[in-house]
């Protein structure tokens, strides 16, 4: 009920606002009204309504407020209109894009094609060029009256104005008047004042004058009167002509001509902007031109609107389009007196890249088109005509002045090509040529008259001794100078081995090997100053000769500390030096043991042929849960050992066993799960029988230990593990009586897809047994405490296409028909 409520109050609000002026409803009352419960269709009634009586929002609002709608209520009808109005906005503009994408390509394959400015979209979704259109079209901006300021004293009274009367002093009262039709206010014991057509200041000075009859205090001063506009009245404006919504509009006695075009939407397309009439009692009291707000922000014959009065839009004269370099293109109407710099002006202007020598002008004659330059001396005396459509061109992109210079100069870049500037002049402004500059030859890259490029080469050194003429130049010269640094090979040594910085470093003359040493940082502690090879190219060697010689190998001994003593070795571009270890010279080496040892860790091999029951002494021998089958070595690739230079990351060599794998996969097409991968990365593993060694100290089976190495001796183990295809991968306990195929059962027995020929079993020590074919029978591995049974998988089979299918029945038959043709032969 509410909510009918609230719809009853707008509708009624709405149906008076047709008959009468809408400010002068003060009796309604929108207190009550809830917007959220009204629906997207009563807002959008709502609003076109309201545009309908000429009002903007913002006085909607100040109404409504003046009624006794809440400021939260106001808000949230603003806002359900700006949703309204965006949503409907965003759907009109897709239209008009596509609608733009389609005339533009009705435009291609004119004679001259002006660049495309930057277009405003009007009210209408159709993109316009018109200069000043979009002013009385863009949402942001409102020329509203301010309902709020002081009234202006030259402000005439008319009917439904409301005057406040506040006497205080001596005598207090308060009235609220309204203006009757008639013009006249009724004062309470002052009887009738005739106010209309008055000022506010004339009217003011009436009422005074009568109320002094009644409260004499006034002329002495103990009594004053303060006389002001309560509300406003409304006026009706008539606006016609190529107005965008024509009609007439109720707007407020404070409004401009101004607040009444934007009320319209201001000139249509075909409407001026610059010859706007106000009529009031059928005369032309001014004439509006809009161009003069917009440019110059005069607001001149914008004059204060009446009741009845008449805008006027009359259809443009002269319009004319300006495109091109100018920093408003756009098209703009010119009246009967204004030159070609007007509209110049109107455009803002050329911009920086403007070619302002000529300005491009298309006009339509009697028959057809025509193209025509102005000068920029006529600038201020062309008259432009109606239709005409000027561009302004970019300037060109060269210079009629430049010569270039670079290489080996101290200055290079671009310089100012003087009457008669000759090369070495140039060579003069750029400072000279720097010392490493190569001064046998020089070129010029030069233009010839047809823009072909050639090269005209010179003697450098010859030029600046004086010797040679000088070469003048020309405009877009480039001469080039090289270093000697640029025509060969760049000069480095290099330096690897036993030196804390190994590397490649720039070669300079003189320089020996002990100076190469030091800026690689020096010795290692291990590098011996004995016996230092350096390699040398060789530069004459025998060309067909098997055993000619392709370097030169030199071995030098240098003093341990660098010291300069009688001849030294000097070096030579890209000689390469290998500085070696020193004979004797060892790093600690490390072992590691793990489990059940009385002292386990890190321990280091002290001598070359400690093998495993030595270290086992070491570490003070086995704890009582020890478990000898399960003992395992790991001992990493070969090409890790060592230190420095030698020794390979173990990430990137885990890498590249998968990657080993992946072939693998693709080769055999055999699907090898995680646990296959974590088998073929556990070769680390060295299967021992520690149990051995132990009893064969010294034996083969006593392996000699290496750097890295890890002897991990687990407890006593009693489980069996399970995986691979079978139906339920499980973990077991180990038990002597069993078989390798009843784990197998524990574990559910087989899958449909399982290998059973390629079955395996990885043991505690890291040793693996596969499964041995013998005639018809499986023989399956041992099993033993610790270990894990492994089953893979089936290669899967990749059935025949039908193609496949069909060319290999083609090739049996062709074979069959081949047969029958030799057996055929033979009989």
């Amino acid at each position: 009920m509410k909510l009918f409520k609230s719809v009853r109050i707008l509708i009624l609000f709405f149906c008076l606002g047709l008959t009468q002026p809408l400010f002068a409803q003060s009796t309604q009352n929108f207190s009550n009204i809830n917007v959220d419960q009204l629906s997207d269709a009563q807002i959008k009634q709502f609003v076109q309504q309201v545009e309908a009586q000429g009002l903007s929002e913002s006085q909607l609002e100040q109404v409504a407020q003046a009624r006794g709608m809440s400021a939260s209520e106001i808000s949230k009808l603003r806002a359900r209109v700006n949703k309204i109005k965006q949503a409907g906005s965003s759907s009109t503009n897709t239209t008009s894009n596509q609608n733009n994408s389609s005339a533009a390509g009705s435009n291609e394959g004119r004679e001259l094609n002006f660049k495309a400015d930057t277009a405003k979209v009007d009210a209408s979704g159709e993109r316009s060029r018109i200069f000043g259109a979009e002013l009385f079209r863009n949402s942001t901006i409102s020329f509203e009256p301010n309902l709020r300021l002081a009234t202006p004293l030259n402000y005439q009274l008319g009917p439904d104005d409301e005057l406040n009367i506040d006497i205080y002093g001596y005598s207090e009262a308060n009235y609220k008047l309204r203006v009757s039709p008639e013009g006249n206010i009724n004062i309470p014991y002052v009887g009738i004042v005739s106010v209309g057509g008055q000022t506010i200041e004339q009217a003011s000075q009436r009422i005074r004058s009568r109320l002094i009859t009644v409260y004499p205090n006034m002329r002495g001063g103990n009594t004053k009167v303060n006389i002001s506009l309560g509300n406003i009245r409304s006026i009706k404006v008539t606006l016609l002509g190529e107005v965008t919504r024509p009609g007439t509009y109720t707007l407020s006695s404070l409004s401009t001509v101004f607040n009444a075009l934007y009320s319209s939407g201001g000139p249509s397309e075909n409407g001026s902007f610059r010859e706007i009439e106000i009529i009031r009692n059928n005369r032309v009291i001014a004439k509006l031109d809009v161009y003069e707000f917009l440019l110059r922000g005069f607001q001149r014959n914008n004059i204060r609107l009446q009741d009845q009065d008449i805008i006027r839009i009359p259809t443009y004269r002269k319009r004319v389009e300006f495109s091109g370099e100018v920093k408003r293109p756009a098209i703009f109407e010119a009246t009967t007196n204004e030159t070609l710099e007007d509209v110049i002006s109107f455009a803002g202007g050329f911009t920086s890249e403007a070619y302002i020598a000529r300005v491009k002008v298309i006009q339509n004659t009697p028959k057809e088109r025509r193209i025509t330059d102005v000068l920029s001396t006529e600038f201020n005396t062309y008259i432009p005509q109606n239709g005409d459509k000027y561009f302004a061109e970019t300037i060109l992109d060269r210079f009629e002045n430049r010569v270039t210079i670079n290489g080996a100069v101290f200055r290079p870049g671009q310089y100012q090509l003087d009457p008669n500037l000759t090369l070495g002049q140039l060579i003069q402004k750029a400072e000279g040529v720097t010392e490493d500059a190569f001064l046998s030859r020089g070129y010029i890259t030069r233009l010839k008259a047809d823009n072909t490029p050639e090269l005209v080469s010179f003697d450098l050194a010859k030029i600046l001794n004086g010797t040679a003429a000088d070469i003048p130049l020309r405009r877009e010269d480039q001469i080039t100078i090289s270093s000697i640094f640029d025509l060969r090979e760049e000069y480095k040594v290099s330096i690897e081995g036993e030196v804390r910085a190994p590397g490649t470093v720039d070669y300079a003359e003189n320089m020996t090997l002990e100076d190469l040493i030091v800026l690689a940082g020096g010795f290692k502690e291990g590098a011996s100053p004995k016996r230092i090879e350096i390699s040398r190219r060789v530069k004459d060697s025998e060309v067909g000769a098997a055993n000619s010689r392709i370097a030169q190998v030199y071995q030098v001994d240098v003093s341990s500390n660098l010291q300069i003593q009688g001849a030294t070795f000097v070096l030579q571009p890209f000689d390469i030096v290998l500085v070696r270890n020193a004979a004797g010279y060892e790093v600690q080496r490390q072992v590691r043991v793990e489990g059940e040892v009385l002292y386990p860790g890190t321990y280091t091999i002290t001598k070359k042929d400690e093998r495993i029951s030595d270290l086992i002494k070491r570490v003070g021998g086995l704890t009582d849960l020890a478990y000898l089958a399960g003992a395992s070595l790991k001992r990493t690739d070969a090409s890790e050992k060592g230190s420095g230079k030698n020794r390979i990351n173990t990430q990137e060599e885990d890498q590249q066993k998968i990657q080993k794998l992946q072939r693998l996969q693709e080769t055999t097409k055999d699907s090898i799960d995680i646990t296959q991968q974590q088998s073929i990365l556990r070769n680390d593993f060295v299967g021992i029988d520690l149990g051995r060694i132990l009893d064969k100290p010294k034996s083969k089976v006593d392996l000699i230990l290496e750097e890295g190495d890890v002897l991990r001796i687990p407890k006593q183990l009693q489980t069996i593990k399970v995986s691979g295809e079978v139906l339920y991968p499980t973990t077991s306990i180990f038990n002597g009586g069993k078989s390798f195929k009843q784990y197998i059962s524990d574990a559910g027995g087989f899958s449909d897809n399982s290998l059973k020929k390629r079955s395996y079993v990885i043991y505690a020590n890291g040793s693996v047994r596969s499964t041995k074919k013998f005639l018809f029978f499986n023989n399956y591995p041992m099993v033993k405490p610790g270990a894990e049974i492994f089953v893979p998988k089936k290669a899967e089979r990749k059935s025949l296409s039908a193609s496949e299918i069909v060319g290999l029945t083609s090739g049996i038959a062709s074979l069959g028909a081949i047969v029958l043709g030799v057996l055929n032969l033979i009989k």
